[in-house]
């Protein structure tokens, strides 16, 4: 007999299959804790923004995970992980989003409980790689869920493909950053790129453990994951590999502005500074006449003199001496 049944208790969904085949049955939770003793049968439960009585029904009353699994998966886990349990492994995975407008990444947890024949996700928000997993069941089931850890791969593989996009916004920002760099190396620029290098260091401290969660998964370490699913889950793991090698070069080109952005405000202070001495150099004449001459000598030019000679021999000496100094700057290419 083939079973199948979808049930909403709140944002809790209920799929049962056989085989592969998924039919439109609507029961209870006693039915699936009668189920999960059928072999034949497979049994996936998502739950979504379920309450607390809910969770406790679900994952106390229905499947008996163990306190601490049941612990991880309600709060809120900072690290994706993985343990093994006597008949089903507890995962924790984390899917990104990417805010251009705040330059800032979002994380989603999803936590997985795969067993021999049931699949549990449980998450609070929700997530394109469930809903995407959700409509590949209702149209060609067979395919996706025929085994447990076959539909754990579905909904991994989507997961990674959302992170595609995000790093497509982030890669957005940063040639952004690069071109506002080229114009305006300003402060508020190094602000934004700092601001984004700490973005692209949160993205790293996910993908990092991600990385070792997938590997071991791809190894073969646990026992619900069938030797035929492996290469599956080490595309999945090769996937990863160059999400993270991806990241690593957005934080190197981060670095990269940053330097280039500090050595255009360095070669900006030089201009300023190297106007600023041509114009103390060639102010010197003019200040080493008036400073002599505001001594008190006998022979100040308009004392003596008439005031057209006195001055006029104060402005043709600092004038030549400017335009000789001048000139040899010139000459030494100092201008």
């Amino acid at each position: 007999m083939f079973w199948a049944l979808e049930k909403d208790v709140g944002m809790i969904r209920y799929f049962i299959f056989t085989k592969g085949r998924l039919l439109d049955e609507n029961q209870d939770l006693g039915f699936l804790k009668v189920a999960l003793y059928d072999e034949d049968v497979q049994l996936w439960v998502d739950a979504e923004q379920s309450t607390e009585e809910e969770a406790k029904k679900l994952l106390e009353g229905v499947f008996s995970f163990h306190p601490l699994a049941i612990e991880d998966c309600v709060a809120v886990s900072e690290r994706p992980k993985i343990d093994q349990y006597e008949s089903y492994l507890f995962m924790v995975v984390h899917a990104i989003g990417f805010s251009s407008s705040a330059h800032e990444f979002a994380t989603t947890e999803l936590n997985m409980f795969i067993g021999k024949n049931f699949l549990v996700t449980f998450h609070e928000q929700p997530l394109r790689c469930i809903t995407a997993t959700i409509d590949r069941v209702r149209k060609n089931s067979a395919n996706v869920a025929r085994n447990p850890d076959r539909l754990s791969y579905h909904i991994l593989d989507m997961l990674l493909d959302n992170y595609e996009p995000a790093l497509q916004e982030l890669a957005n920002d940063v040639a952004e950053l690069e071109k506002s760099v080229m114009i305006s190396a300003s402060m508020g620029t190094l602000n934004d790129i700092q601001a984004l290098k700490s973005q692209v260091q949160k993205l790293r401290l996910i993908m990092a453990p991600q990385r070792e969660v997938l590997a071991r998964l791809a190894h073969g370490e646990f026992s619900p994951v069938r030797t035929a699913m492996l290469p599956y889950y080490r595309d999945l793991l090769d996937r990863m590999v160059r999400i993270s090698d991806t990241a690593e070069t957005y934080r190197e080109s981060l670095n990269n502005v940053v330097q280039v952005l500090l050595s255009l405000q360095q070669y900006q202070i030089n201009q300023v500074i190297k106007v600023l001495t041509v114009l103390a150099t060639l102010s010197m004449p003019i200040l080493v006449i008036t400073s002599f001459y505001g001594m008190n000598v006998n022979h100040v030019p308009n004392m003596t003199w008439s005031w057209r000679g006195a001055y006029a021999w104060v402005f043709g000496a600092t004038g030549g001496m400017t335009a000789v100094i001048y000139w040899i700057m010139r000459r030494k290419r100092w201008l």
